[in-house]
C-alpha cells in the first residue's frame, strides 16, 4: 500500500511540474494571427507582411496574416476586439482607427476601450496621383479645372475615413473646390481603376503606389505632408505646389485586445517596436516611402487620443459618414 502511495505521489509531483513548465512556456508558444483591415496589395497589407516576417523570425512561430477587408476597417477591428486577450491575435491599423467612431456611431466595439495600443511602427505621406498620360501636370492644373468645372472631377480613395479620404477632403476644403469622392475597399482597387482610366485622380499611400510611379505608369502631383518624401524628393508637397498650410499623412500601428496580461503586453510592445527598427525592415519600409518609428505603447495611446480630438470637428463639418 505504501509503495502505491509513493508511486501516486511521484506521478502527482511529475504532473504538477509538467503543468508549471507549460504555464511558464515563453510567449508565443503557437502561431500569432495578425489581422489586416484592408485587401492584399494595399499599404496596410504591405507594412503588416513586412513586420510580420520579422516578428515570425524573432518569435520562432508563424505570424498568420489575415486580410479582413470592408466597412472602413471595422470588420477586422471588431474581430480583434472580440478575440481572447492572450496576445495570439493582434491587428495592424492605420490612422483611420482614431476617427472611426465618428463615421460609425453604432460600432460593435469601442475603438478606445476595447484595445491595447502596442506600438506606432511607421508613418508616410499620401500622394495625389494621376495616370502618366493625364492632362493634369500640376496641382494648379487640377484646382483650375475643378474651379471651372465644379463637380466634374472625381478622386478615388480606399474607404471612408481613411487618411487618403481625409487628404482629399482637406484639399477640397482648403481650396474651396467641388471634387466627387469615390470610395473603394482598399488602396489596390483604387490604383487598378486609376490605371484603367475609370477615375482621373486618386489619393494613395506611398507604399502601395510607389511601384507604379517608379514604373512610369502613374505620376504623383503632390505629397500631402509639409515636407517632401526622401524616397521621391522631386515630387513637391501640395502646400508648396499651390495650397500653403496643407499638411496631413498616415500612420500605422499594432493593437491587441484590451485586457492583455502585463507580461504579454510588455513583450508584444517591445517586439513590435523593435521589429520596425531592424535594419532590413527599416530599409524595406524606407524604400517604400514609409518612415519607421517603433514607438512605445504609451506614446501610441496618446497619438490615437490626439488624432481623435483633432479630426472630429473636421469630419463633422464635412458630413463624412461610414460606407
Amino acid at each position: 500500500m505504501r509503495r502505491w502511495m509513493r508511486a501516486l505521489t511521484a506521478v502527482a509531483a511529475l504532473t504538477a511540474a509538467s503543468g508549471a513548465a507549460l504555464a511558464q512556456a515563453p510567449f508565443p508558444a503557437r502561431p500569432v494571427h495578425l489581422l489586416v483591415p484592408f485587401p492584399p496589395g494595399g499599404a496596410v497589407d504591405i507594412v503588416a507582411r513586412t513586420l510580420g516576417d520579422e516578428l515570425s523570425r524573432r518569435w520562432g512561430q508563424p505570424v498568420v496574416v489575415e486580410n479582413r477587408a470592408g466597412a472602413g476597417g471595422t470588420i477586422a477591428a471588431a474581430a480583434a476586439a472580440k478575440a481572447a486577450p492572450d496576445g495570439y491575435t493582434i491587428i495592424l491599423v492605420a490612422s483611420g482607427h482614431a476617427i472611426v467612431s465618428y463615421l460609425y456611431p453604432d460600432l460593435p466595439y469601442d475603438p478606445a476601450r476595447d484595445f491595447t495600443p502596442l506600438s506606432l511602427v511607421a508613418s508616410s505621406p499620401n500622394m495625389l496621383l494621376v495616370r502618366a498620360d493625364s492632362q493634369f501636370r500640376t496641382i494648379t492644373d487640377v484646382l483650375a479645372f475643378a474651379r471651372q468645372n465644379p463637380g466634374q472631377l472625381s478622386y478615388g480613395y480606399p474607404g471612408n475615413g481613411t487618411s487618403p479620404h481625409l487628404a482629399g477632403e482637406l484639399l477640397k476644403y482648403m481650396a474651396k473646390v467641388a471634387i466627387t469622392p469615390v470610395p473603394y475597399k482598399g488602396g489596390a482597387p483604387v490604383l487598378n481603376d486609376l490605371l484603367g482610366g475609370h477615375i482621373p485622380l486618386s489619393f494613395n499611400n506611398i507604399p502601395e503606389s510607389i511601384g507604379f510611379v517608379q514604373a512610369g505608369k502613374l505620376r504623383p502631383l503632390g505629397m500631402t505632408t509639409a515636407a517632401r518624401s526622401p524616397v521621391l524628393p522631386d515630387v513637391p508637397t501640395i502646400a508648396e505646389a499651390g495650397l500653403p498650410g496643407y499638411d496631413t499623412g498616415v500612420w500605422w500601428g499594432f493593437l491587441a485586445p484590451a485586457g492583455l496580461p502585463a507580461d504579454v503586453k510588455a513583450k508584444l510592445a517591445k517586439d513590435c517596436a523593435e521589429a520596425a527598427l531592424v535594419p532590413a525592415v527599416r530599409d524595406r519600409l524606407s524604400k517604400l516611402g514609409a518612415t519607421p518609428i517603433g514607438g512605445s505603447s504609451d506614446d501610441f495611446a496618446r497619438l490615437i487620443a490626439s488624432e481623435h480630438a483633432k479630426w472630429g470637428p473636421i469630419i463633422k463639418a464635412a458630413g463624412i459618414k461610414g460606407e
